[in-house]
C-alpha cells in the first residue's frame, strides 16, 4: 500500500525508503525507521537503544547535526569507532561555536578534537598569543601550519615568535623578511650571517638610504644601531653634532650628540672583542691570542674609518672643556678657567678658534696672566677668518690692556714631571723634556701628573681622585659612578 501511494505521489525518495524497509528483517527496526522518516526522532532513537543499536542512534544524530547528543551517546557506550566519531563530534561542536564567534567555547572543543588549524584561528581571534605560541611550540618540524602561525605573529609585531615558527619549518628567508618588516635589524643581520644570506646588507643599505632621503637621520641611526652597524651609526651622529656645532646654539646638546656618537664607537669596540672571544672559544685558543685577533680584525674591518675610531671622543672633549671653561669663569675660578682654555686650544679643528682664543684672552686677563693673554690676542689677529673690523677691535682692545699691563704672567706654577723628574709648568699637557703626555682631568681641566687617578669605565677618561669623590656620574659621558674611584 505504501509503495503504491508513493508511486501515485511520484515520491521517488519514498519509494526507495519502502524498498529499504522491505530489506529489514526486524519489525522493531522497521518501526524505528518509520518514526525517523516522520521526524519522530526521539522515538526512533529510543527504539534503536532498546535494540542495543547505539551505532544507529549515533548515525541518526549525526545526520541531524545534533552533535551535542552524539557526544552524549558516544560517552554512554563503547565501540571500536567511537574515538573517531568523538573527535568528529568535538570538532563539529567547535565549529558550531566558532560560527557564532564564541571563540572561548570553541577552543575547549577544538582542543579535545585536536584540531590545530581551527585552534590557531580561535587563539588569534581571542588575541591569546601565549596560547598561540604554545601551539607553535607543540607542533612538529615542517608542519604545514607553522608558516601561517609565523604570519600571524608578524601581524601583531611578535618578531621572536615569528622567527621561531619560520625557522621550525625551514623558511629562513621569511624569518629574515619578518625581522626587516618589524625593524629588528640586529636579529635580521644575525640570521643572515648564521644562514649565509647575502641580501641583508643591500636591503639594510637601501632602507637607510630611504630614511636619509627623507632627512630621518635619527631613524637611520637607530636602524644601523639595531643592525650592529655601529660605525655607520656613529658617522651619522657625528654629522648631526657638527650641524649643531655650526649653529653655535645649545652647546650642551651638541656635546651630548658627540657623546652618543662616541658611545656608538665604544659599542663597536665591544662588538669586536665579543666576536674575537667567540672565535677564540670555538677554536680553543688562548685569551691573549683572542685579544690580538680582535685588534687585527678590528683594524682590517675599519681601515677607512680609523680616523673616526681613533678620534671618537674628541668632539665630546672639545665641547666639554668649552663649557667647563665658561662655567669656571662665571663662578670666579679664573685660574682654573685659563688652564682649561689652554687645554681647549688643542681642539681648534672642532670649535671655532675665535671662540677659543677669545675665551682664553678673557680668562687670562681676569687671572692677570697677561703673557698668556698677549699670545691669545696675537693668535686672534693672525686668524684669516677675521674681518678688518674685527682686526681693528682686537688691536684697540690689546692696546688698551697692554699699555696698562706688561705682557707677562704674574705667576707661573711649576710641578715635577713623574717621568723625567724635571720641573715643568702645571698648565702643560706635554713634558718639553721627555715628551711624556699627561691626561686631562675631566672635572677640573687640569693636566693629571699623579699616579693615583680615577678612570671612567665607559669613556676611559681620567680625573683626580679627590675631585671625583663628590660626583655621581662621569662629567664627560654622564655614565653612573657605581663603585667609586679605582
Amino acid at each position: 500500500m505504501a509503495d503504491q501511494a508513493f508511486v501515485r505521489c511520484r515520491d521517488y525518495q519514498g519509494i526507495e525508503f519502502v524498498k529499504r524497509l522491505g530489506n529489514l528483517q526486524s519489525e522493531t527496526m522497521r518501526s524505528a525507521e518509520v518514526a525517523a522518516y516522520f521526524k519522530r526522532f526521539e522515538e526512533a532513537e529510543r527504539m534503536y537503544l532498546d535494540m542495543d543499536r547505539r551505532d544507529l542512534a549515533v548515525n541518526l544524530r549525526i545526520k541531524l547535526g545534533d552533535w551535542f547528543r552524539v557526544v552524549q551517546l558516544l560517552k554512554a557506550g563503547s565501540g571500536g569507532g567511537d574515538d573517531t566519531q568523538l573527535i568528529q563530534a568535538w570538532n563539529a561542536i567547535g565549529d558550531y561555536y566558532a560560527d557564532r564567534q564564541k571563540w572561548s567555547n570553541a577552543v575547549q572543543y577544538y582542543v579535545q578534537g585536536n584540531n590545530q588549524e581551527r585552534l590557531a584561528e580561535c587563539y588569534y581571534m581571542l588575541e591569546d598569543f601565549i596560547g598561540l605560541q604554545k601551539l607553535a611550540d607543540g607542533l612538529p618540524e615542517n608542519h604545514k601550519l607553522l608558516p601561517e602561525l609565523g604570519a600571524q605573529f608578524v601581524t601583531v609585531g611578535m618578531c621572536e615568535e615569528a622567527v621561531q615558527a619560520y625557522l621550525k619549518c625551514n623558511q629562513v628567508k621569511k624569518a629574515v623578511d619578518c625581522c626587516v618588516e618589524l625593524n629588528q635589524w640586529d636579529q635580521a643581520v644575525e640570521l643572515a650571517k648564521t644562514h649565509n644570506i647575502k641580501e641583508i646588507d643591500s636591503l639594510l643599505a637601501r632602507y637607510a638610504a630611504h630614511l636619509l632621503d627623507k632627512d630621518k637621520k635619527l631613524q637611520a641611526i637607530e636602524l644601523y644601531r639595531k643592525a650592529n652597524h655601529f660605525i655607520e651609526a656613529a658617522k651619522l651622529m657625528f654629522q648631526i653634532a657638527e650641524e649643531y656645532a655650526k649653529k653655535k646654539e645649545k652647546p650642551q646638546r651638541t656635546k651630548k650628540m658627540y657623546v652618543l656618537g662616541a658611545l656608538l664607537i665604544e659599542s663597536y669596540h665591544e662588538q669586536m672583542k665579543l666576536m674575537s672571544k667567540l672565535k677564540a672559544k670555538s677554536n680553543r685558543k688562548a685569551e691573549a691570542s683572542s685579544a690580538l685577533a680582535g685588534l687585527l680584525e678590528e683594524e682590517a674591518l675599519a681601515t677607512s674609518d680609523m680616523k673616526i675610531i681613533d678620534n671618537a671622543w674628541r668632539g665630546a672633549e672639545a665641547h666639554h672643556f668649552f663649557l667647563l671653561a665658561q662655567r669656571q669663569l662665571y663662578q670666579g675660578y679664573v685660574d682654573a678657567s685659563m688652564k682649561t682654555c689652554l687645554r681647549l686650544c688643542d681642539y681648534d679643528d672642532i670649535i671655532d678658534p675665535v671662540d677659543i682664543y677669545s675665551l682664553l684672552a678673557l680668562a687670562a686677563c681676569a687671572n692677570r696672566a697677561f703673557g698668556t693673554c698677549s699670545k691669545a690676542f696675537i693668535k686672534l689677529e693672525s686668524l684669516g677668518s677675521a674681518t678688518p673690523e674685527q682686526h681693528e677691535q682686537y688691536e684697540k682692545l690689546a692696546l688698551e690692556i697692554f699699555t696698562k699691563h706688561a705682557p707677562k704672567d704674574s705667576r707661573t706654577n711649576k710641578t715635577e714631571c713623574h717621568t723625567c723628574e724635571n720641573m715643568i709648568p702645571d698648565t702643560t699637557s706635554l713634558c718639553p723634556n721627555c715628551e711624556a703626555k699627561f691626561p686631562t682631568c675631566v672635572v677640573t681641566g687640569r693636566p693629571i701628573m699623579d699616579y693615583q687617578v680615577w678612570m671612567c669605565s665607559t669613556c676611559k677618561h681620567q680625573a683626580f681622585e679627590g675631585e671625583i669623590q663628590n660626583q655621581t656620574m662621569c662629567p664627560l659621558c654622564h655614565a653612573s659612578i657605581k663603585s667609586g674611584p679605582y
